[in-house]
């Protein structure tokens, strides 16, 4: 009986220790996140997004931690890009990808932000006439062994061919067992292309085409559920815009 309580205590012990080094492991995000936060880079707009963007939540379910290697792909204004570029500014490495004309006018060229690097830039990305989505031809992007491949409600922009160029550049680019993670507005699962749903994506779809790239479905999180979006109405309607119901899916390259 006195071997068992021992055993059930080391078992307990080692639990509490093993936990609190997980936790501990982003305590340095966490830090220089709230920093980040509240830098004056940030605009009102980019504050406003915080309670349903929830970025501390987001990024640690993701397993970011302040010495990894980043890329993110498609980083439009750069509300990501000001708060991972600041954690990962001393011992990690922030690249950007694709659609990066605007914080390379606006953003990249602040003193704060010039340890993050412009990487893929001869993939050529734009709209054919007529067309609703986006084309992209990428081979590569021009890193390899990186921790995590960012992307944020970017998937549902491209059409199918483009969706696999990103996909197959993402898995040459992260190491073994590197994270590909993904937040998207929901659309109904098999539901038809409509104008209300054309900046939502099916997670089913998504999923599939995922893991034909190569990549293991880790994990998925209900962060960005929204019971009061009903699927119905394009994002930016008023009743509607910064309160999408949103999939979050994490994926891993394989060993």
């Amino acid at each position: 009986m006195k071997i068992v309580s021992k055993t059930l205590l080391f078992s307990t012990l080692l639990f509490s220790s093993i936990g609190h080094g997980i936790a501990d492991d982003f305590d340095a995000v966490q830090s220089k996140l709230d920093t980040a936060m509240k830098a004056s880079v940030r605009t009102e707009a980019d504050t406003q997004r915080d309670y349903n963007r929830k970025p501390a939540e987001t990024l640690n379910f993701f397993g970011l931690r302040d010495n990894m290697t980043v890329i993110e792909l498609i980083p439009s204004g750069g509300w990501y890009t000001k708060l991972l570029a600041p954690v990962l500014a001393d011992n990690g490495q922030l690249h950007v990808a694709l659609g990066t004309e605007k914080i390379e006018k606006n953003l990249l060229n602040k003193e704060e932000f010039s340890k993050v690097s412009v990487i893929a830039q001869d993939a050529k990305l734009g709209k054919k006439p007529g067309a609703r989505l986006y084309f992209l031809e990428l081979s590569d992007l021009g890193v390899k062994n990186a921790d995590i491949v960012f992307t944020f409600r970017n998937y549902h922009n491209f059409d199918f061919e483009g969706r696999m160029a990103m996909n197959r550049a993402t898995f040459l680019a992260l190491k073994p067992g590197g994270i590909y993670a993904l937040v998207d507005h929901t659309q109904r699962h098999m539901e038809a292309d409509t104008p209300e749903n054309r900046r939502r994506f099916d997670p089913v779809t998504a999923i599939k085409e995922i893991q034909a790239a190569g990549f293991v479905f880790e994990d998925s999180s209900d962060l960005h559920y929204r019971a009061d979006d009903e699927l119905r109405y394009e994002v930016g309607r008023k009743s509607v815009t910064g309160n999408s119901d949103r999939w979050t899916l994490k994926f891993r390259k394989p060993e």
